[in-house]
């Protein structure tokens, strides 16, 4: 019986925020999972108001780093990232990045499309 390699580790550094993650946070993620869920899974929570479906633009990051190693946008991210507030060339929805075991440095917008969010 052989062992399964480990899959690599994304390094994930995100960077202030002032409602979300006041000091920033690094953590160690797993590859293969969606950039949201591991976000989540750190306490940080961002706003998912289509429960990670990619059919709003609630979860919109900034990859400040690290977007290279990263598959592009497909057609129905493109067409919901068009509703995201403060959008720029970087900008992803975090339940469409799947990460891929390099380093990402992640800046959450300090909007989103919502008007009010639910605590």
């Amino acid at each position: 019986m052989t062992d399964k390699p480990a899959k690599p580790m994304t390094h994930v550094r995100v960077l202030p925020h002032e409602d979300l993650c006041p000091t920033g946070v690094e953590f160690d993620a797993r590859s293969g999972r969606t950039l949201i869920d591991e976000l989540l899974a750190q306490g940080i929570e961002i706003e998912h108001a289509c429960e990670k479906v990619c059919a709003c633009a609630t979860c919109h990051v900034h990859v400040r780093s690290g977007a290279d190693a990263l598959a592009p946008a497909d057609e129905d991210e493109e067409d919901q990232l068009g509703d995201a507030w403060g959008l720029e060339a970087d900008s992803r929805l975090s339940c469409c990045v799947k990460l891929r075991g390099t380093e990402l440095v992640i800046e959450l917008p300090r909007f989103t499309r919502n008007h009010a969010r639910e605590r």
